[in-house]
């Protein structure tokens, strides 16, 4: 075994203390998602010369609705105690467990899809903005950030992947395991943003890009979930290899599919 193998061993999920807070590579990493999909969206508002000039007043809407939106996706879709948070709504933002801070633990990303819409749809509708144009926006502004999230998830120790054989497995308590958290910043992050990039000049109608951005990471995050380990407290939820996180992903991209030829036929007529 190598150093690469045995990298969690070795490395602290901790990056510093700030007093008695630590503060994790994974709140740094989620901190560069976020600003780094501000900074690549005024790139190719530039770029495009797009009409877009409060870009950081909906940035802060955006950041709101997504953190939110990841939270209290992760309470309804795969806490195991969903009904003791809606009964007690102050603990799902404590950081505290008995007394010891620990951080706000578990984010959705389909949760935090609903966030973002609900946000951008708020801004749209009181800036005046059509929403199809702040979201072809977004959608080709989020695939590099994801990048960021998902190393975040690898060196935070969490969403480890299947047992597997291969020499760039990574040894997680005893068991070598698919990095598939880096399977799925390549696919979900990099791979998605090639498509919507190539595709965005050939886009036809207002907010296109954002229904070919949800049908490709739908897919691509199907794909890297066959080397995911499935939530241990939900487990695989058919065939003993299909994982919850596959259906709603390819669910996404049904719905982005059925959008994109409904507004697609509506626009030729």
């Amino acid at each position: 075994m190598n150093a690469w193998n045995n990298i969690y061993a070795s490395f602290d999920p901790i990056a510093f203390h700030l007093f008695f807070i630590p503060v994790h590579w994974y709140g740094i990493m989620y901190v560069l998602a976020l600003l780094s999909a501000l900074y690549i969206g005024k790139i190719f508002i530039k770029k495009d010369k797009l009409d877009f000039k409060n870009v950081d007043n909906y940035f802060i809407y955006v950041e709101i609705g997504v953190i939110l939106g990841a939270r209290l996706g992760y309470i309804l879709f795969y806490d195991t105690q969903t009904l003791y948070y809606l009964a007690h709504p102050w603990q799902i933002f404590n950081p505290f467990v008995n007394g010891e801070f620990v951080g706000i633990r578990g984010m959705s990303y389909h949760g935090a899809v609903i966030g973002f819409l609900i946000a951008t749809y708020m801004y749209s509708n009181k800036h005046k903005i059509e929403f199809g144009k702040i979201m072809d926006l977004t959608a080709i502004s989020i695939p590099l950030a994801f990048v960021f999230g998902r190393i975040g998830n690898f060196l935070n120790q969490e969403l480890v992947g299947r047992t597997t054989d291969v020499s760039w497995g990574i040894l997680v308590n005893g068991s070598l395991r698919h990095p598939s958290q880096l399977y799925e910043a390549a696919l979900e992050g990099i791979a998605v943003f090639l498509v919507v990039y190539m595709y965005r000049k050939h886009k036809r109608f207002s907010g296109e890009l954002i229904l070919v951005y949800a049908m490709s990471y739908g897919v691509f995050r199907a794909i890297a979930e066959i080397y995911r380990a499935p939530d241990v407290q939900i487990g695989y939820i058919c065939c003993n290899m299909i994982t919850q996180g596959q259906v709603m992903s390819l669910t996404m991209s049904l719905v982005g599919l059925i959008s994109w030829i409904y507004y697609n036929s509506k626009r030729k007529v």
